[in-house]
């Protein structure tokens, strides 16, 4: 079940919202009007950043699926 973000096109609200089944369901929680914008969302992740991240990918031999290719 996404989570996504929405924008209400009657007073303007950005809110949050587990949908589970269809989104045209998803109701403003500030007015109650489904007239919405879905936005673009950001994802986080727990970890260092991406500087570690890129520094663990280069020293690993093995890359995805675990082939081991040199």
């Amino acid at each position: 079940m996404p989570i996504y973000e929405y924008k209400c096109g009657k007073c303007g609200h950005e809110y949050e919202a587990l949908v589970m089944g269809s989104p045209d369901s998803v109701e403003c929680p500030k007015c109650g009007s489904k007239k919405k914008e879905r936005l673009m969302s950001c994802f986080s992740s727990a970890g260092k950043g991406l500087d570690s991240l890129a520094g663990a990918a280069a020293s690993s031999s093995s890359g995805c699926g675990g082939s081991g290719f040199s």
